[in-house]
């Protein structure tokens, strides 16, 4: 286990610990600051969707690395594929499964299948998710149905096919990925903002209902990530948001490996966001201000 660098505090001049002989060393304590070890999967069966790329990938690879056999569920073959040449090098027993969320009953056959190769599910993340602009003069577009099957329906779906075997086992995790859009809308994204808030607050429900029972149930809000799906809001001309709410895939990733199954419900990648509801309580007409601004 790697230690930080140790730290020798020396004391100043003139003080009561300084010897007459400038050339002799000091002979002080060290204190040492050593991090803790990362905590361990091994054993765990881990389902991870979105395992083809960004945020689901890193955590499906990072699960692996720390002992679970990890199943990543994607719709794309060709970067599954990779993904499992990874995955195994970890944990032999790791696997991926084409599957799109968005066809519920194929998502929670497929979880299914999984229980009954594995025994059991110990965790899934519910990380798979699809974001499109959806400003009101284009209507009720598609991207609507689109957003909320994949965003809401896949995550419903997934939760509540594994929370009851969870229950009956009296262990489980389950983290279900929302966005701090949920928290502050901008203009334009109304369907995607929508879509998690629901993620949210659906997750918040079932963790109540479900805490006595041993299963831990997340939402996790990962700030602002530099993924495809990220980057995409800035393909309309938009601006990259603060730096206070940008985060790495691997920083998010070593946040819920370190939280999750833990006592509290939400985990933050960023706190800033925290701020937004209490803005829009306490100064209305300057948080309106400034969130009509974003759709000029």
């Amino acid at each position: 286990m790697r230690c930080r660098p140790e730290t020798v505090i020396l004391p100043p001049e003139g003080d009561r610990w300084a010897t007459p002989d400038r050339g002799r060393a000091y002979s002080l304590p060290v204190r040492r600051q050593r991090r803790s070890a990362p905590k361990r999967y091994d054993g765990n069966i881990a389902v991870v969707t979105g395992a083809s790329s960004g945020i689901g990938r890193r955590l499906a690879l990072d699960l692996a690395e720390r002992g679970a056999t990890v199943i990543g569920l994607a719709r794309r073959e060709e970067l599954l594929a990779e993904v499992e040449q990874l995955l195994r090098a970890s944990t032999a027993g790791s696997s991926t499964r084409i599957c799109d969320v968005a066809d519920t009953e194929s998502y929670q056959h497929a979880l299914a299948e999984i229980e009954d190769r594995h025994g059991r599910i110990d965790v899934l993340i519910n990380n798979a998710g699809i974001e499109q602009l959806t400003p009101v003069w284009e209507g009720l577009s598609p991207a609507y149905r689109q957003i909320f099957d994949v965003n809401v329906f896949g995550v419903v779906a997934g939760t509540l096919a594994v929370v009851p075997g969870m229950a009956a086992r009296g262990s489980g995790t389950v983290v279900n990925v929302s966005s701090d859009s949920a928290r502050a809308p901008e203009p334009g994204h109304g369907a995607y903002a929508a879509s998690k808030a629901a993620v949210a607050a659906f997750t918040e429900a079932v963790a109540h209902e479900v805490a006595e029972r041993g299963v831990h149930v997340h939402v996790l809000y990962p700030a602002w990530v530099p993924t495809a799906m990220g980057l995409s809001g800035t393909d309309d001309g938009g601006s990259l948001p603060p730096k206070l709410v940008r985060r790495s895939d691997a920083e998010v990733s070593s946040l819920v490996l370190s939280r999750m199954g833990g006592p509290r419900m939400e985990i933050n990648a960023a706190t800033l966001p925290l701020l937004a509801p209490i803005g829009r309580s306490l100064a209305p007409l300057s948080y309106q201000r400034a969130m009509r601004h974003r759709a000029r």
